[in-house]
């Protein structure tokens, strides 16, 4: 570990934690823009809010920019190309399912050959503002829903009739885009999981003449869906069990990890269990996105020490010299001293320290690093693109998400659970 880090970590995290988290006013010159692909299923769900999102725009912001690129970026953390798409198809139905989009039952990608008439379309079609908003829609449920005969009627129609068309608020590209994302200000926000956020923005620099009303059925972070006492008590009979996967030189790891402990462990009585990962090279983090997760969450955070390598590997020793029905408090107690107390756990005081805290008299003889690479084989075969990677079983069910963005899920998971629940009770009766 560098003695800078050790040193300078807990003040500069200290001081950036302090500071204003949101700049005051974003540059507006360059407008707000989306960047699309046919072909990306977030895309087809993010143009089913654009015309309600354009309708109440300030002028300020009009045009809305519409960058459609024909590249795919390559998928995330190793993944294939066929489970990044199973993956993203899966993914899409939840939400799409969760803030009532227009979604096919078994949705599928594209056909190569319809990709490129949706295209010639776009290119020649002569309509602006919201009247090409709906045709965009419209284009994107023709190929999703593979309603291929009615996009060949406009792409024939399109040929015979019009010439390609040169907007400035309408570009084709061939750009790699991972996936529909907005930009504003030199900031991207995903198009569907960060579009709360970028409306909250431009309603505080008063750039919306409206209310938004996005993402129907939202849950928010401290938000719990189940109130009712006796609702609340069925989903703790079932005993839900939830395992996570965590990279522990990962911010997001103690942020999530303890959220999820305070606030809907205990709530549902669910039974936790972690499994840290080898190192990943995740310390070299947004400060700024895990400051906005600690003030949303209310979750401790600064002054840190960022882990290495060394590091994680002394953390991963303390956490499996402990019995099992202690492991959750000890890595709770880990992460907290790394991330909200500063401390080096690959600096022998620190970790002797933290090792009597722990009431350790005893390291584990177990090959460490050795358990950390089966669990990330354990990890990999989840076919998941980000961490944590959280699996969550309730009721003879299992389901895998991930990330920041999904932790939502689990109380929707429940929720749903006992809707089935009641349906197959008033169904019976």
């Amino acid at each position: 570990m560098s003695l800078l880090r050790r040193w300078f970590d807990p003040i500069r995290s200290s001081w950036f934690y302090q500071k204003p988290s949101r700049q005051a006013v974003l540059p507006t010159e360059n407008g707000l823009s989306i960047y699309l692909r046919l072909d990306d299923v977030y895309s087809y769900l993010a143009v089913q809010q654009l015309s309600q999102l354009d309708e109440i725009l300030s002028d300020e912001l009009k045009p809305l920019k519409i960058i459609i690129s024909h590249t795919a970026s390559e998928p995330p953390n190793s993944m294939s190309h066929e489970e990044w798409q199973n993956y993203c198809l899966n993914d899409a139905k939840i939400l799409a399912k969760q803030h009532r989009f227009g979604f096919d039952e078994f949705p599928e990608i594209p056909s190569p050959e319809s990709l490129k008439q949706a295209a010639v379309i776009l290119k020649r079609t002569p309509l602006q503002g919201q009247n090409f908003f709906h045709l965009l829609e419209d284009i994107f449920h023709m190929l999703w829903q593979q309603q291929y005969g009615k996009l060949r009627t406009l792409h024939a129609m399109a040929v015979k009739h019009q010439l390609p068309q040169h907007f400035s608020e309408r570009i084709f590209t061939d750009e790699p885009v991972p996936a529909a994302y907005f930009e504003f200000g030199g900031r991207k926000y995903h198009a569907v999981d960060d579009l709360l956020r970028l409306t909250r923005r431009l309603k505080q620099q008063k750039l919306l003449t409206g209310n938004p009303i996005f993402l129907i059925n939202h849950i928010e972070w401290r938000e719990h869906l189940i109130n009712d006492a006796e609702a609340l008590t069925e989903i703790q009979t079932l005993h839900p069990e939830l395992d996570i996967y965590i990279a522990l030189e990962d911010p997001m790891s103690w942020l999530l990890l303890a959220y999820i402990k305070e606030e809907l462990a205990d709530y549902y009585d669910i039974q936790l269990k972690v499994y840290p990962l080898s190192y990943q090279g995740r310390d070299w983090f947004d400060w700024s996105l895990a400051t906005r997760v600690s003030k949303r969450t209310g979750v401790a955070f600064t002054p840190f020490c960022r882990p290495t390598e060394e590091s994680t590997l002394e953390m991963a020793k303390l956490f499996y010299s402990v019995q099992e029905n202690q492991q959750i408090d000890t890595i709770f107690t880990i992460l907290q001293a790394v991330w909200t107390k500063g401390k080096d756990l690959s600096f022998l005081k620190h970790f002797q320290q933290l090792q009597q805290q722990l009431g350790i008299e005893q390291l584990t003889d177990q090959d460490v690093q050795s358990v950390l690479e089966q669990n990330d084989a354990l990890c990999k075969d989840k076919h998941q693109p980000d961490l944590p990677v959280l699996e969550l079983r309730i009721d003879g069910q299992s389901y895998v998400f991930n990330s920041l963005y999904r932790v939502w899920m689990i109380e929707s998971i429940f929720s749903n659970v006992l809707e089935e629940k009641y349906k197959t009770a008033s169904t019976f009766n």
